[in-house]
């Protein structure tokens, strides 16, 4: 199993952690992890919204968004159609009051 309850908010690249500890788990192994998609940002500054958790789902991640949680049961190859472009560390606090990281991506096309 593994955790990342609170840790993401200070990464830069959430979605490369995301995909390479999915790569780590055993055939019946869990990653669990906290993930406020507000804080992933396309180079606009928007959020990257609803077609980033369609992007999620597809790549075998489930994402609840009333508990801003991200998990996913067995190993795989996730891979996501984002380029990683850099991160903001003066976003501000996040929705527990600590302070978190904006990440940007680009869509690849």
């Amino acid at each position: 199993m593994i955790t990342c309850l609170h840790g993401l908010h200070y990464v830069g690249d959430k979605l490369a952690v995301l995909t390479r500890a999915a790569g780590w788990l055993t055939p019946t192994g869990r990653l669990v992890a906290d993930l406020d998609l507000s804080n992933i940002r396309l180079p606009d500054g928007r959020p990257a919204g609803q077609r980033l958790t369609a992007h999620l789902r597809a790549a075998g991640f489930s994402y609840n968004s009333r508990r801003r949680r991200i998990s996913c049961t067995g190993r795989r190859d996730a891979r996501l159609p984002y380029s990683y472009l850099g991160a903001d560390d003066r976003a501000g606090a996040n929705y527990t009051g600590q302070p978190a990281v904006h990440s940007h991506y680009d869509e690849d096309h």
